[in-house]
């Protein structure tokens, strides 16, 4: 061999050599770039580390699968598709009329269903409510032409919380226009004529279908028992007739399960190849002792006033099983919304969950026993230095499912709408998948699908480390289960948060915890907050309690690693201007501790209670050692503690027909237009609180002196009548800059009256509620240092540390009604006071007590 070829060929090498080094550190580098791995949907074909979502806002979906793309139905005529499962874009535009995408004329085309509920009618009065579709394709259905096949959208058309009806639409083409066809089950009906509030429907029970299906001999005649003593709708018994969903059992027949909240889950036969209901006719009773119903079908979930909703029944003939889904709660983010799970050998039931229990209750008691409860709101909390960004990343109020099942790879994914922690009611689609136990129950991947997929390639030593445990418990309750720490052994036991022992066959894991044994599989999940693939478990007891881990990103990082990154997270906010005891992080990332040393205990203590001098500030030296194994460092933070000042009243604008300053220390306020730097405005003064009060038309607003507020402690308190609630917009204003404001709204992005500050750091203050429109409310806030505090009508409302208080220096611009940006304020403002330093509690209450609004 020449000179040359043995050259190219050592070049040749050499490339191979620093190909696989490179290929082995970002494998397994500190972020653990993710790899392709083999066996995946055609349709996840994809390198991990190029893993991004687009997210859209589906409620209540409903998913099919049509050729390559995947389609999600929901609530308010929402649709979205996909060709991954990842990246979706919406196709319809919801309620629009004549030109709706899904329906055309709406009005005109579901006519038949609206006349009983769900247009410009009681709850729905000046719109729509059409809510939780489902979508199915039927090749059994006969169209008009003779020719079968056709997707069936099954909607609810709804006006109260139990007057309600199920229809549904066909189509040829998934994206419509689907067609009306029949609307199949009414509810909410009564006895005798009777009307809701802002309605013109006559609610009596001959006003649906159940007349004609008399005088057809399709049931016999109305029953008793749907109605209460006084003639009213019995919905402790019968369902609210709306969260259709559609399915073929073993032997080919169609059915609809069905059913909201209080009177449980119906499951009706139809006809599959005209889509209407084959009703019972006469009342029965199953062997085990479960209501059928001549006209509603087969109770097989719920009852008693119980939550219950957004069935959905999946058949696996893998394990001939019917497995029933079904959403437990109120779906508002504070409403405790979790997913349940029952199975059956039979479409009609009996269901159980893995304990035994039926999902028809027994009787009037809690049902927060009964059913496996595979998701409820949890959070795997970010520790102080761990890769990723936030708090934490975890759900709130998940619920009301469907599920799709790959019959060619015999794998499905749960399908779900859910909120947020601390983003009020913005929800989104979400999808994981489902993993099958040696139980034969569906146990659901703690992170969303991201392509993974089930493998026992992986080594016992790859499960070993740090975990993120979340037991989502069997309870009904909204608080969220937040992760915990704990480590598997080699030995197979389980320490930190709780003792334990584990055991793995293949991918298959026994979690035992008390002696209570969760089934489950190991699985590599996605990170979204680290953006790696890290190994997680999820399994689920015998007493239907689910438990997930996720492995910490601390089981691929040295000491030294983790210890720079918590000193380099670690920090102390507002370091001069400390007002208030200090929460001192005593732990973090990868079970590192933190131990505190002060240079002046009698100031801030190592536990960071915090004693305010008298006459003058104080510095104070904190050192914190951070140790994680043998690795050691300090870090030190040098606070300026303010000495305490009685608190003072700075001005006082009463707008008594002038916009002057009691006090007669500022200048007076100035109208402006309808943003900030704006000129004109117009401005006219009514009766207020307590003489009169400055009236705004929604075009203009008051500018205060600059400089109103220039201090690390403070109070603003005024009265508010808005005659308009409008998002974001402000009754008072103060910023440094168009990125550094706060702002105190009457209605702020999550529905609630707040104080919020932005843009550069943002925060929130919500009051958990929304003051009413054409009525006074008292609103006060406090700052003091990074402490703040939001009052409405005297009581206190929010109180949190963590705000960054940009007024401490002479650069404040201040406003009623404006800011650069938003819709102006409507309405009243009255008796605005703004007081150097922070006001008690007891003090606020007396500012609202002076006012006698009667």
């Amino acid at each position: 061999m020449d000179k040359k070829k043995i050259i190219i060929l050592l070049i040749a090498l050499l490339g191979l050599i620093t190909a696989f080094i490179f290929i082995i550190q970002i494998s397994d580098g500190f972020l653990g770039k993710a790899r392709l791995r083999e066996g995946q949907d055609k349709v996840t074909e994809f390198a991990l580390e190029d893993i991004n979502f687009n997210e859209v806002s589906v409620h209540d979906p409903s998913i099919i699968k049509v050729n390559d793309t995947f389609y999600v139905f929901g609530t308010h005529i929402a649709a979205a598709k996909s060709a991954d499962l990842l990246n979706w874009t919406h196709f319809t535009n919801g309620y629009t009329t004549p030109d709706n995408v899904l329906y055309g004329d709406l009005s005109a085309n579901l006519a038949e269903s609206f006349a009983w509920a769900g247009e410009n009618d009681a709850d729905s009065y000046g719109g729509y409510s059409v809510w939780a579709p489902e979508i199915f394709w039927n090749n059994y259905y006969v169209n008009e032409d003779g020719t079968t096949g056709a997707f069936m959208l099954v909607y609810s058309a709804s006006s109260t919380y139990i007057r309600s009806a199920i229809g549904f639409a066909v189509a040829q083409n998934i994206e419509g226009p689907y067609q009306y066809v029949d609307t199949l089950v009414y509810s909410g009906f009564t006895e005798h004529e009777s009307y809701d509030e802002r309605s013109t429907v006559n609610k009596r029970w001959d006003e649906t279908n159940i007349a004609a299906l008399i005088e057809q001999d399709m049931i016999n005649e109305k029953n008793p028992n749907w109605f209460t003593n006084d003639g009213e709708y019995n919905n402790r018994d019968y369902p609210n007739a709306i969260d259709a969903n559609l399915f073929f059992d073993a032997n080919e027949r169609l059915m609809m399960s069905y059913g909201s909240w209080s009177g449980g889950i119906f499951l009706l036969e139809l006809d599959k190849s005209t889509g209407r209901v084959v009703h019972p006719g006469e009342d029965g009773e199953t062997a085990d002792g479960r209501l059928i119903d001549r006209y509603f079908g087969t109770k097989i979930s719920g009852g008693y006033y119980k939550s219950g909703e957004g069935p959905y029944i999946h058949y696996d003939p893998n394990h001939n099983y019917y497995y029933l889904y079904v959403t437990y709660g109120w779906l508002e983010a504070d409403g405790a919304y979790h997913m349940r799970q029952f199975r059956s050998d039979a479409p009609d039931g009996p269901y159980l969950d893995a304990a035994g229990q039926p999902a028809v209750l027994p009787g009037d008691v809690s049902h927060a026993a009964f059913g496996n409860k595979i998701m409820g709101n949890f959070s795997f909390a970010r520790e102080l230095g761990e890769p990723g960004f936030g708090p934490g990343q975890g759900y709130m109020s998940p619920g009301h499912n469907s599920v799709y099942y790959n019959a060619e790879t015999e794998t499905s994914y749960l399908v779900f709408h859910t909120r947020f922690p601390n983003r009020g009611e913005a929800h989104e689609l979400r999808i994981h998948q489902l993993f099958m136990n040696r139980n034969g129950w569906p146990v659901v991947a703690p992170k969303r699908f991201s392509g993974e997929v089930l493998s026992d390639s992986f080594k016992t030593v790859d499960v070993l480390g740090a975990y993120k445990f979340i037991n989502h418990q069997k309870d009904n309750d909204a608080n969220v289960k937040v992760s915990q720490i704990i480590n598997l052994h080699e030995d197979g036991t389980i320490s930190g948060a709780i003792d334990g022992t584990w055991a793995r066959d293949g991918y298959y894991t026994a979690i035992t915890i008390n002696n209570l044994t969760y089934e489950g599989v190991f699985v590599e999940t996605w990170d979204e907050a680290a953006k790696q693939m890290v190994m997680s478990f999820t399994a689920l007891s015998d007493n239907g309690v689910s438990i997930w881990g996720m492995q910490s990103p601390s089981a691929n990082a040295t000491p030294e690693d983790i210890v720079d990154r918590v000193d380099k997270a670690l920090t102390i906010a507002n370091q001069d201007q400390i007002v208030s005891d200090l929460t001192l992080a005593t732990t973090g990332f990868g079970q590192t501790t933190i131990v505190w040393a002060s240079s002046n205990e009698a100031v801030i203590s190592t536990e960071g209670i915090v004693n305010r001098p008298v006459d003058q500030d104080v510095s104070v030296t904190l050192t914190a050692t951070i140790t994680n194994d043998e690795v050691s460092k300090s870090k030190s933070f040098t606070l300026t503690v303010l000495a305490e000042h009685e608190v003072a009243l700075t001005a006082h604008y009463s707008f008594e027909g002038d916009l002057g300053d009691e006090t007669g220390v500022w200048a007076d306020g100035e109208v402006i237009g309808e943003r900030i730097g704006l000129e004109g405005g117009n401005l006219s003064f009514e009766a207020g609180v307590s003489g009169q009060a400055a009236s705004f038309n929604g075009e203009s607003g008051i500018a205060l002196p600059d400089q109103l507020i220039n201090s690390s402690a403070y109070t603003v308190a005024f009265w508010v009548n808005p005659t308009t609630l409008t998002t974001h917009t402000p009754a008072f204003f103060a910023s440094t800059s168009e990125q550094n404001w706060l702002s105190m709204v009457p209605y702020g992005h999550i529905g609630e009256t707040m104080l919020w500050s932005g843009s550069d750091d943002w925060y929130d203050a919500p009051t958990g509620l929304h003051i009413r429109e054409n009525q006074w409310s008292h609103l006060a806030f406090t700052v003091e240092g990074d402490t703040v505090a939001v009052y409405v009508d005297g009581e206190q409302r929010f109180t949190s540390k963590g705000l960054t208080n940009y007024l401490t220096a002479n650069t404040g611009y201040f406003a009623l009604g404006v800011n650069y940006w938003d819709p102006p304020y409507q309405g009243l403002i009255d008796e605005l006071v703004i007081f150097e330093g922070a006001l008690s509690e007891r003090a606020i209450d007396t500012l609202y007590q002076e006012v006698d609004l009667h």
